[in-house]
């Protein structure tokens, strides 16, 4: 049998468009939730990426069943929180900060691996974890230094249970579909978001103006510009998410896992592009680091995609 050549030129084009196409949308969750809340946007964001999946599903083949439902349901529920608490914090963070957060996944991974399943950890993987740390903690900037605020640790915890899906994933749900793991992903996040409509309708609160508002606002009718941006969310993320999965398909996952790092820089650039927003240079520093990090745990052991099921 002939062995399928690595077309890492054509990979990192795709990772390319992956990261220019989630780290725009990203940027646009701060308009999103100028108008409606987190809850309901992750309810119409699934309605419209089953509807896009519906129209794709029989002229591109795609097989939505799960072969284990629990398997993926479970995966799916980490994940989803895992997302809740991203696009919690996209509304009043910076988006490269949010994603260097998200991506200390591989750390994560290595250290669960090491002490859930007792997976020894090289040498150099356990320097790659104490230059990742440096690098977080860098982004993150003086209020992760002084404690100061629990909102500079949330993309943190979401990296931390995007590892815990990355793990269930390959552990859980080996043979399964890329597209059958993605719907299952944006269902539950539906799932999550009808649930939090529906306790906030009950038990309504106090909702402050604007962005700030985002988690604690119930339903509300939809403008034009949240039905707008978030139809965009969803396209954008099933473009995104094929494309990442295209690059995995047609070279070796140690090569595609460290280009996925340019969405920290993709996101940095949107950010300023957009909004006029400038990193610091403690950190651009600091994701130097977490993408040397990638590198080094890479190098040894090939890690899955921090994000490559993300939106």
């Amino acid at each position: 049998m002939t062995e399928t050549p690595n077309r890492t030129l054509a990979a990192f084009g795709a990772v390319l468009i992956y990261a220019s196409v989630i780290a725009f949308t990203d940027n646009y969750v701060r308009v999103i939730a100028r108008d409606a809340g987190l809850w309901q946007f992750h309810a119409t964001r699934t309605a419209m990426a089953f509807l896009i999946l519906a129209l794709v599903a029989v002229p591109f083949g795609l097989k939505l069943w799960p072969k284990r439902p629990k398997a993926v349901v479970a995966r799916s529920a980490i994940h989803g929180a895992a997302m809740v608490i991203y696009f919690g914090a996209l509304a009043f963070l910076p988006v490269a900060q949010v994603a260097a957060g998200l991506f200390t996944a591989p750390i994560f991974v290595l250290l669960i691996q090491r002490f859930a399943y007792g997976r020894p950890i090289q040498g150099l993987q356990i320097l790659a974890v104490v230059v990742g740390f440096a690098g977080v903690v860098m982004v993150l900037g003086p209020e992760a230094l002084s404690g100061a605020t629990f909102a500079a640790l949330l993309p943190v915890i979401s990296g931390a249970l995007y590892a815990m899906g990355n793990i269930a994933t390959r552990e859980w749900c080996e043979g399964e579909t890329p597209e059958t793991i993605l719907a299952g992903f944006f269902g539950m996040l539906g799932v999550i978001g009808v649930i939090g409509m529906a306790v906030l309708l009950v038990m309504p609160m106090t909702v402050p103006e604007g962005p700030e508002g985002f988690l604690q606002r119930g339903p509300v009718w939809p403008t034009g510009e949240f039905l707008w941006w978030t139809f965009v969310q969803a396209a954008g993320s099933l473009l995104g998410v094929g494309m990442i999965v295209k690059a995995y398909q047609i070279a070796e996952a140690s090569r595609v896992s460290v280009f996925e790092y340019v969405i920290l820089p993709a996101s940095a650039a949107w950010g300023f592009i957009l909004w006029g927003e400038t990193l610091t240079w403690l950190a651009v520093a600091g994701m130097a680091l977490i993408v040397l990090a990638g590198v080094m745990i890479a190098r040894p052991q090939p890690v899955q995609s921090p994000i490559a099921s993300r939106q």
